[in-house]
């Protein structure tokens, strides 16, 4: 079983930032993705970002939404166990709840509770 702890949600107004992180425990894999999605209110759930690893180095491979292409970055430190979000430039449509998913190879996901992202205009 593998757990997932989102921190570092709140209210921003447009233009600032935010730093997300999602802390796993429990059967950590050594392949695996990570990422975030969120879901806005009245909308579908969505892919933010992802990023794979192989276990061994906190390098992997990235894939963002188009909406968030230079103004999101998504990295994870595997001593850690933690993947993170900083978000920049933040505009009122990224308002929405915050998930952190992990997937392990044989494809089982898991899903954290979730953190609020607010963004005023």
């Amino acid at each position: 079983q593998v757990q997932l702890v989102e921190s570092g949600g709140g209210l921003v107004q447009a233009g600032g930032s935010l730093r997300l992180s999602c802390a796993a425990s429990g059967s950590i894999f050594r392949l695996n993705v990570m990422g975030w999605y969120r879901q806005a209110p009245g909308k579908q759930r969505e892919l933010v970002a992802n990023i794979t690893s192989d276990g061994r180095t906190s390098d992997g491979r990235t894939n963002y939404v188009d909406s968030v292409k230079g103004r999101f970055t998504i990295s994870r430190d595997n001593a850690k166990n933690t993947v993170y979000l900083q978000m920049n430039s933040l505009k009122p449509e990224d308002t929405a709840v915050y998930y952190c998913q992990f997937t392990s190879p044989i494809g089982v996901t898991y899903w954290g509770q979730g953190t609020q992202v607010t963004v005023s205009s």
